[in-house]
Protein backbone atom coordinates (compact mmCIF):
# COMPACT_ATOMS: atom_id res chain seq x y z
CA UNK A 1 0.00 0.00 0.00
CA UNK A 2 1.17 3.97 -0.80
CA UNK A 3 2.09 5.54 1.85
CA UNK A 4 0.56 9.35 1.11
CA UNK A 5 0.97 12.51 2.84
CA UNK A 6 -1.35 15.11 4.30
CA UNK A 7 0.29 18.82 4.59
CA UNK A 8 -1.22 21.93 6.45
CA UNK A 9 -0.32 24.71 4.60
CA UNK A 10 0.24 28.29 5.65
CA UNK A 11 0.20 31.40 3.28
CA UNK A 12 1.85 34.63 4.32
CA UNK A 13 0.91 35.84 7.74
CA UNK A 14 2.14 39.07 7.45
CA UNK A 15 2.61 39.27 11.65
CA UNK A 16 3.25 43.13 12.52
CA UNK A 17 2.84 45.42 15.85
CA UNK A 18 -0.18 46.53 17.08
CA UNK A 19 -2.48 44.04 15.38
CA UNK A 20 -4.87 41.19 17.20
CA UNK A 21 -3.43 38.09 16.98
CA UNK A 22 -6.00 35.55 17.70
CA UNK A 23 -6.48 33.96 14.06
CA UNK A 24 -3.24 32.75 14.78
CA UNK A 25 -4.26 30.14 17.71
CA UNK A 26 -6.90 29.41 15.40
CA UNK A 27 -4.81 27.83 12.65
CA UNK A 28 -2.90 25.89 15.65
CA UNK A 29 -6.33 24.83 17.26
CA UNK A 30 -6.94 23.41 13.31
CA UNK A 31 -3.36 22.15 13.17
CA UNK A 32 -4.07 20.18 16.78
CA UNK A 33 -7.16 18.68 14.90
CA UNK A 34 -6.40 17.39 11.63
CA UNK A 35 -2.49 16.48 12.44
CA UNK A 36 -0.96 16.92 9.10
CA UNK A 37 2.21 14.74 8.79
CA UNK A 38 4.42 18.20 7.60
CA UNK A 39 3.47 22.12 7.97
CA UNK A 40 4.49 23.94 5.11
CA UNK A 41 4.53 28.44 5.85
CA UNK A 42 4.69 29.83 2.42
CA UNK A 43 6.99 33.01 3.91
CA UNK A 44 6.13 36.24 5.27
CA UNK A 45 5.38 34.79 8.54
CA UNK A 46 6.69 38.18 9.60
CA UNK A 47 5.85 41.69 7.71
CA UNK A 48 8.89 44.08 9.14
CA UNK A 49 7.13 47.47 8.54
CA UNK A 50 10.33 49.62 10.28
CA UNK A 51 12.43 47.87 7.15
CA UNK A 52 9.71 48.85 4.52
CA UNK A 53 10.85 51.20 1.46
CA UNK A 54 7.87 51.49 -0.20
CA UNK A 55 6.48 54.25 2.92
CA UNK A 56 9.19 55.35 3.93
CA UNK A 57 9.36 58.99 5.08
CA UNK A 58 5.24 58.90 4.79
CA UNK A 59 3.72 59.84 7.67
CA UNK A 60 2.40 56.69 8.19
CA UNK A 61 6.08 55.44 8.93
CA UNK A 62 6.30 57.22 11.89
CA UNK A 63 6.69 55.38 15.04
CA UNK A 64 8.04 52.15 13.55
CA UNK A 65 10.12 50.32 15.14
CA UNK A 66 12.78 47.05 14.47
CA UNK A 67 12.70 45.90 18.02
CA UNK A 68 8.81 45.99 18.10
CA UNK A 69 8.20 43.95 14.59
CA UNK A 70 10.91 40.85 16.33
CA UNK A 71 8.46 41.61 19.77
CA UNK A 72 5.83 40.72 17.59
CA UNK A 73 6.96 37.73 15.15
CA UNK A 74 7.75 36.14 18.65
CA UNK A 75 4.09 37.04 20.29
CA UNK A 76 2.64 35.48 16.93
CA UNK A 77 4.93 32.67 16.85
CA UNK A 78 4.24 32.12 20.17
CA UNK A 79 0.21 32.04 19.67
CA UNK A 80 0.46 29.81 16.23
CA UNK A 81 2.15 27.18 17.78
CA UNK A 82 1.09 27.31 21.73
CA UNK A 83 -2.16 24.74 20.57
CA UNK A 84 0.26 22.04 19.66
CA UNK A 85 2.67 22.73 22.80
CA UNK A 86 -0.36 22.47 25.01
CA UNK A 87 -1.81 19.15 22.84
CA UNK A 88 1.99 17.73 23.55
CA UNK A 89 2.22 18.71 27.00
CA UNK A 90 -1.11 17.43 28.36
CA UNK A 91 -0.15 14.10 26.33
CA UNK A 92 3.13 13.89 27.37
CA UNK A 93 1.77 13.95 31.63
CA UNK A 94 -0.59 11.37 30.48
CA UNK A 95 2.16 8.97 28.45
CA UNK A 96 0.28 9.29 25.54
CA UNK A 97 1.53 9.93 21.53
CA UNK A 98 2.54 13.63 21.06
CA UNK A 99 2.48 15.61 17.97
CA UNK A 100 5.75 16.74 16.08
CA UNK A 101 5.13 17.27 12.24
CA UNK A 102 7.62 18.15 9.95
CA UNK A 103 7.60 22.15 10.09
CA UNK A 104 9.47 24.31 7.25
CA UNK A 105 9.43 27.85 7.01
CA UNK A 106 10.27 29.08 3.74
CA UNK A 107 11.31 32.63 3.91
CA UNK A 108 9.51 35.39 2.16
CA UNK A 109 10.49 38.83 0.83
CA UNK A 110 9.01 40.96 3.89
CA UNK A 111 11.74 38.91 6.03
CA UNK A 112 14.97 38.08 3.90
CA UNK A 113 14.67 41.17 1.63
CA UNK A 114 14.12 43.92 3.67
CA UNK A 115 16.04 42.63 6.65
CA UNK A 116 19.23 41.99 4.00
CA UNK A 117 18.60 44.92 1.99
CA UNK A 118 18.77 46.98 5.64
CA UNK A 119 22.26 46.27 6.08
CA UNK A 120 23.51 46.09 2.39
CA UNK A 121 22.13 50.19 2.35
CA UNK A 122 23.38 50.60 5.90
CA UNK A 123 26.75 48.51 6.42
CA UNK A 124 27.10 49.37 10.12
CA UNK A 125 24.24 47.70 10.92
CA UNK A 126 25.51 43.85 9.88
CA UNK A 127 25.84 42.12 13.26
CA UNK A 128 23.44 44.16 14.70
CA UNK A 129 20.65 42.76 12.96
CA UNK A 130 19.92 39.63 11.22
CA UNK A 131 17.44 37.29 10.09
CA UNK A 132 18.55 35.31 13.34
CA UNK A 133 16.37 37.62 15.26
CA UNK A 134 13.63 36.04 14.17
CA UNK A 135 14.36 32.91 15.91
CA UNK A 136 12.48 30.35 14.03
CA UNK A 137 14.53 27.95 14.52
CA UNK A 138 14.21 28.07 17.61
CA UNK A 139 10.81 27.53 17.42
CA UNK A 140 11.39 24.03 15.91
CA UNK A 141 11.08 25.44 12.27
CA UNK A 142 13.52 24.25 9.06
CA UNK A 143 13.89 27.44 7.67
CA UNK A 144 14.68 27.15 3.61
CA UNK A 145 16.19 30.58 2.27
CA UNK A 146 13.96 32.96 0.30
CA UNK A 147 12.93 31.45 -3.27
CA UNK A 148 14.34 28.07 -2.49
CA UNK A 149 12.20 25.62 -4.35
CA UNK A 150 11.18 22.84 -1.59
CA UNK A 151 9.64 19.63 -2.24
CA UNK A 152 7.54 17.88 -0.03
CA UNK A 153 5.58 14.82 -0.77
CA UNK A 154 6.45 15.57 -4.93
CA UNK A 155 4.75 19.18 -3.97
CA UNK A 156 7.17 22.13 -4.71
CA UNK A 157 6.87 24.63 -2.77
CA UNK A 158 8.62 28.31 -2.83
CA UNK A 159 7.24 32.21 -1.70
CA UNK A 160 6.93 32.16 -5.22
CA UNK A 161 8.67 31.10 -8.41
CA UNK A 162 10.40 32.70 -10.90
CA UNK A 163 10.42 32.98 -14.69
CA UNK A 164 12.79 34.20 -17.30
CA UNK A 165 15.92 36.06 -16.92
CA UNK A 166 14.95 38.99 -14.93
CA UNK A 167 13.37 36.43 -12.51
CA UNK A 168 10.06 37.71 -12.43
CA UNK A 169 7.16 36.34 -9.82
CA UNK A 170 4.83 34.14 -11.78
CA UNK A 171 1.07 35.70 -11.51
CA UNK A 172 -1.18 33.32 -12.64
CA UNK A 173 -1.84 29.22 -11.66
CA UNK A 174 -2.04 28.20 -15.04
CA UNK A 175 1.83 29.42 -15.76
CA UNK A 176 2.83 27.51 -13.03
CA UNK A 177 1.72 24.33 -14.74
CA UNK A 178 2.84 25.81 -18.19
CA UNK A 179 6.72 26.70 -16.59
CA UNK A 180 7.49 24.39 -14.60
CA UNK A 181 6.06 21.20 -15.45
CA UNK A 182 5.01 19.90 -11.66
CA UNK A 183 2.67 20.30 -8.71
CA UNK A 184 3.62 23.73 -7.31
CA UNK A 185 2.35 25.96 -4.48
CA UNK A 186 3.19 29.47 -3.82
CA UNK A 187 2.23 32.16 -1.76
CA UNK A 188 3.28 36.02 -2.17
CA UNK A 189 0.33 36.93 -4.18
CA UNK A 190 -3.39 37.75 -2.08
CA UNK A 191 -6.31 35.64 -2.91
CA UNK A 192 -6.36 32.32 -4.47
CA UNK A 193 -5.77 30.34 -7.85
CA UNK A 194 -6.02 27.10 -8.94
CA UNK A 195 -5.41 25.41 -12.24
CA UNK A 196 -4.72 21.56 -12.74
CA UNK A 197 -3.28 19.73 -15.65
CA UNK A 198 -2.44 16.06 -16.28
CA UNK A 199 1.17 15.03 -17.47
CA UNK A 200 1.71 12.43 -20.30
CA UNK A 201 1.98 9.09 -18.31
CA UNK A 202 -1.37 10.67 -16.82
CA UNK A 203 -0.72 11.81 -13.30
CA UNK A 204 -2.35 15.14 -12.26
CA UNK A 205 -0.23 17.96 -11.76
CA UNK A 206 -1.88 21.37 -9.66
CA UNK A 207 -0.76 24.95 -9.36
CA UNK A 208 -1.52 26.90 -6.81
CA UNK A 209 -1.13 30.25 -5.49
CA UNK A 210 -2.62 31.92 -2.42
CA UNK A 211 -0.64 34.30 -0.24
CA UNK A 212 -3.18 35.75 1.94
CA UNK A 213 -3.56 34.69 5.44
CA UNK A 214 -4.52 37.40 7.90
CA UNK A 215 -7.41 39.56 8.67
CA UNK A 216 -5.98 42.80 8.64
CA UNK A 217 -6.33 45.07 5.43
CA UNK A 218 -3.26 46.74 3.71
CA UNK A 219 -3.82 50.02 3.22
CA UNK A 220 -1.74 50.05 -0.21
CA UNK A 221 -4.50 47.83 -1.56
CA UNK A 222 -7.14 50.17 -1.22
CA UNK A 223 -11.10 49.52 -0.51
CA UNK A 224 -11.48 47.31 -3.29
CA UNK A 225 -7.82 45.26 -2.99
CA UNK A 226 -8.63 44.31 0.15
CA UNK A 227 -11.58 42.13 -0.42
CA UNK A 228 -9.68 39.05 -1.39
CA UNK A 229 -9.64 35.26 0.08
CA UNK A 230 -7.72 34.78 3.18
CA UNK A 231 -6.97 31.67 4.59
CA UNK A 232 -4.96 28.25 4.69
CA UNK A 233 -4.83 24.88 2.74
CA UNK A 234 -4.77 21.32 3.37
CA UNK A 235 -3.10 19.23 0.66
CA UNK A 236 -4.60 15.59 1.40
CA UNK A 237 -3.27 12.03 -0.07
CA UNK A 238 -0.34 13.87 -1.20
CA UNK A 239 1.98 11.38 -3.07
CA UNK A 240 4.50 12.19 -6.29
CA UNK A 241 2.88 15.16 -6.48
CA UNK A 242 -1.03 14.34 -6.62
CA UNK A 243 -3.09 15.55 -4.02
CA UNK A 244 -7.17 16.62 -3.17
CA UNK A 245 -7.03 20.20 -1.82
CA UNK A 246 -9.27 21.70 0.61
CA UNK A 247 -9.19 25.51 0.95
CA UNK A 248 -10.11 26.81 4.87
CA UNK A 249 -10.69 29.93 5.44
CA UNK A 250 -9.87 32.79 8.35
CA UNK A 251 -13.75 32.97 8.81
CA UNK A 252 -14.54 29.36 9.51
CA UNK A 253 -11.13 29.04 11.59
CA UNK A 254 -12.72 31.87 13.47
CA UNK A 255 -16.53 30.50 13.68
CA UNK A 256 -15.18 27.38 15.35
CA UNK A 257 -12.59 28.25 17.18
CA UNK A 258 -12.85 31.77 18.37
Amino acid sequence: MIKTLKIGVIPDTQVKPDIDLSWLSHIGNYLVEKQPDAIVHLGDFADMPSLSSYDKGKKSFEGRRYKKDIESVHEGMRTLLSPIKKYNDTHSRRKKKTYTPKMLMLLGNHEASRILRATEDDPKLEGTIGLSDLKYEEFGWEVSPFLKVEQVGGICFSHYFVSGVMGRPITSAQALLTKKHVSCIAGHQQGKQIATATRGDGKRITGIITGSCYPHSESYLGPQGNEHWRGMLMCYEVVDGQFDEGFISLNYLRSKYA
